[in-house]
């Protein structure tokens, strides 16, 4: 089953199941705000843990108004690194399928890591394009090995004429956004239990194979284990021919 699946994929699968990964959800009780929230139905719902009632009235979901533009995020309190993404969205309790119309309201929409509040100024963790209100999925994963402080949900309906199915105002209910990742920067690996390698710049690795996003300076490579030793070798020589001249 897995031989057609990418190396990325495979992980991201076993880590839902809990069957290898233990990650943190690291965005839980954060700080969180909505564009166009309604009434109380406030942006820190979606990070109090709380997900057995997904209607309105339940007191676990944040909810906006009608709108051309939907934005919600959460502030990790710091940049971090993410695994993956898990959004539960509102059902008002009812099957989620073509006939529940809170579906066409979901689709389209985009997640971002950023290291503002800015989206534009962050990485595109998940855009959908091919869902439609039979096939999108609710809770939705998103793979978004990425670091960054602030997770940023997005959807617009701001350019008519919109696909079938779609909505014509875009919202942002939300009865919980799971980010997963280490709750410390520096760390990768199972349980996050692995420092990443000493010359990393600012301690920043991949969360999986703990491979440096940039080096400090003098090394290179992966790891960034590479480059001091010709260095040295270089100093060395060049230093031992001025002492003998």
């Amino acid at each position: 089953m897995f031989h057609s699946m990418s190396k990325e994929c495979v992980l991201n699968l076993i880590c839902v199941l809990g069957i290898v990964c233990s990650y943190e959800n690291v965005a839980i009780h954060k700080k969180a705000w909505m564009y166009n929230s309604y009434s109380y139905y406030s942006a820190n719902r979606a990070v109090d843990g709380l997900k057995s009632d997904l209607s309105f009235s339940g007191g676990q979901c944040a909810a906006s108004e009608n709108g051309q533009t939907a934005k919600w995020g959460v502030d990790l309190g710091e940049i971090l690194s993410v695994h993956h993404i898990l959004i539960q969205y509102a059902t008002r309790n009812r099957v989620w399928n073509e006939s529940n119309y809170n579906t066409k309201d979901m689709l389209g929409f985009s997640v971002y890591l950023s290291n503002t509040t800015s989206r534009k100024n962050g990485i595109l963790c998940f855009k959908d394009t091919h869902f439609t209100t039979a096939t999108i999925p609710n809770p939705i994963n998103i793979s978004c090995p990425f670091h960054g402080r602030y997770v940023i949900y997005y959807n617009n309906r701001t350019h008519p004429p919109y696909p079938a199915g779609y909505s014509s105002y875009a919202y942002s209910d939300l009865c919980e956004v799971e980010v997963y990742g280490c709750p410390k920067p520096g760390y990768y690996g199972e349980n996050c239990s692995k420092p990443c390698p000493n010359n990393c710049l600012e301690h920043l690795c991949d969360i999986v194979e703990g491979t440096c996003l940039n080096c400090v300076e003098r090394y290179t490579g992966p790891m960034c284990s590479e480059g001091k030793r010709l260095f040295d070798q270089f100093t060395k020589k060049h230093m031992s021919g001025k002492l003998q001249q």
